[in-house]
């Protein structure tokens, strides 16, 4: 890709209100804010058609039944980015013109967005699934001990975020096992703590249940939560907050890459490139649809105070190396955990 690119594409736009009118891009929700998408239309002079999904595996199912040139640019689970170079989805992208060397150095993930040496995908933004809470009916400190959630003193006031990648990573850390280190053998062990921690809790719900549910104080805690869930309530109810306990919280991560077949590849190249800079990353970080953290450090010049602290800005560094990533399961241990999951939602 030339070093002239960008100067290219945006002077072939302009000049020809025919050439490259649509970017074509495949999506999570947080990037259908206007307020992230109308600044890089209105500088190229496009249209950024967006189509939202859910899941990787709806995604890459979209692109196998697509034609070659029907997408131009991919959102992405970071965790998820060698199954869709498996597949053939994503282009090569030139490491020299990403700004990863603006990422806060362990959301780079280079493990994920690189496969053989060569780069195909670059994080976007990332946050955490850890606990949430009403710091006016929990005790802050309580929550910096994830043990407190078993010790009987908030029975009934807790709400589980019914996913079982992120909880059952949440359960092994409380036990003193590393996410990395579950296994299809010993996730078994995880039983007993897991039976116990529903018992103790009020329900076990989905996003948007679990949201509610400690909005308007049906729960004082919710486990799974985290910036993603309480950002876009703190507006209305700024009793909310979140923290990562001293176990540590997981770690989620999202990419951004060039589509394989895309017949605009320089122009998608600039999308990428356009939403990993400060003012992109700021955007994304605070789009409508949901919260989380920037990747890039240079969008802390771009976000207000205010925003910044309900964002825990200057609590990263610490946030950041008390986290983990999710389990990535294979076959085997993905069925142990999701028969588990079953057993404890039956229990």
């Amino acid at each position: 890709m030339s070093r002239f690119a960008s100067v290219s594409v945006l002077a072939l736009c302009m000049a020809n209100p025919g050439f490259a009118q649509e970017l074509n891009a495949l999506v999570w929700c947080d990037h259908t804010d206007p307020a992230l998408i109308q600044p890089f239309e209105e500088k190229f002079g496009v249209k950024v058609n967006l189509k939202e999904y859910e899941g990787t595996a709806a995604g890459l199912a979209i692109l196998d039944q697509s034609r070659p040139g029907d997408w131009d640019v991919l959102v992405i689970d970071g965790v998820d980015v060698g199954r869709a170079v498996e597949g053939g989805h994503l282009a090569e992208l030139p490491a020299d013109q990403l700004a990863t060397a603006d990422f806060f150095p362990e959301v780079v993930m280079a493990a994920n967005n690189m496969v053989d040496g060569k780069t195909y995908a670059v994080t976007e933004k990332f946050g955490y699934n850890t606990i949430a809470y009403d710091k006016t009916k929990v005790d802050p400190a309580d929550m910096a001990d994830m043990t407190t959630l078993w010790s009987g003193k908030y029975d009934g006031r807790i709400a589980i975020y019914d996913y079982y990648l992120p909880i059952l990573g949440l359960v092994a850390m409380e036990q003193g096992v590393a996410t990395a280190d579950i296994t299809a053998e010993t996730v078994a062990a995880l039983k007993e703590p897991l039976f116990k921690l529903k018992a103790a809790s009020k329900q076990v719900s989905d996003v948007v249940s679990s949201q509610t549910a400690l909005a308007t104080g049906e729960v004082d805690i919710l486990i799974g939560g985290g910036e993603w869930l309480t950002a876009v309530l703190a507006a209305d109810n700024p009793n909310l907050d979140w923290t990562i306990p001293a176990q540590g919280g997981l770690r989620w991560a999202q990419s951004i890459g060039v589509v394989a077949g895309s017949t605009q590849p320089d122009l998608a190249l600039e999308f990428v490139k356009y939403i990993t800079s400060p003012e992109g990353q700021a955007a994304l970080a605070t789009s409508s649809c949901y919260w989380g953290m920037p990747a890039s450090t240079k969008a802390g010049e771009v976000l207000t105070p205010e925003q910044k602290a309900i964002l825990r800005w200057d609590e990263q560094p610490a946030f950041l190396a008390r986290s983990q990533l999710y389990p990535i399961p294979d076959a085997a241990l993905d069925t142990a955990m999701q028969d588990l999951w079953t057993a404890m939602l039956q229990e």
